[in-house]
């Protein structure tokens, strides 16, 4: 009877070896030269930061001489007591400049715009057989009188109310109306004689206007006297 043994043991196979000498060696150089290319590109990195931070140094320090300059030029003045009250002075005239547009403005002193438009409101209003002797106007325009003479009484009512729609006389009102016929002048007639020295003289009797007389007031006469 045969029997096979096998002598055959892994262990006295022939390592192969992986981590030789050379493949270590050239580990290590990469592991080097990786090195050194970081430290070169962090050199260079630091460099355009220091380039960068060496130029923001010198532009500050530009802006600040600028800075030094403009505050030596632009330094604050102490103020001129002259300026100051011209100032105060203007500032006064310009309040009572203010004050015065403000009542003028408000109507505290009545009509500001002249008389004016009151002689233009009387000439527009022309009434035929009725003619104006006279206009007074006092203050500012608070007191109107007008005179006149139509050839007709019942002309003068037409007038005033005509008169009283103008826009300037809105608001107004009159207080009395006088209304008369004046007596004429005594007329005189000479009638000479044959004889140069004598002479006769003869008075007429006096004879009515053919026109009336009206006065037109706004403050009663009374009033107006005192």
């Amino acid at each position: 009877m045969s029997q096979q043994i096998n002598l055959f043991n892994p262990i006295f196979l022939k390592q192969k070896k992986i981590f030789t000498a050379l493949p270590m060696a050239e580990a290590l150089g990469v592991i080097v030269a990786g090195a050194l290319l970081l430290d070169w590109y962090a050199s260079r990195q630091v460099a355009e930061l220091q380039r960068e931070a060496d130029e923001g140094k010198a532009m500050l320090a530009v802006r600040e001489q600028r800075l030094v300059k403009a505050g030596q030029q632009f330094a604050p003045r102490a103020s001129d007591p002259r300026l100051a009250a011209e100032l105060a002075d203007a500032q006064a005239e310009l309040k009572a400049l203010n004050d015065v547009s403000a009542v003028l403005q408000g109507g505290a002193l009545g009509n500001t715009n002249g008389y004016a438009e009151y002689f233009r409101a009387l000439s527009r209003q022309n009434v035929s057989g009725l003619w104006l002797t006279g206009v007074t106007i006092n203050g500012a325009g608070n007191d109107i009188g007008v005179q006149g003479r139509a050839m007709q009484a019942t002309l003068i009512p037409n007038y005033i109310a005509r008169l009283t729609g103008e826009r300037v006389m809105h608001g107004k009102s009159f207080a009395s109306l006088d209304i008369g016929r004046p007596d004429a002048a005594p007329a005189a007639s000479t009638t000479a004689s044959a004889a140069p020295a004598a002479a006769t003289v003869a008075s007429a009797a006096p004879s009515s206007a053919p026109f009336v007389e009206f006065s037109l007031q706004s403050t009663p006469a009374q009033e107006t006297a005192k």
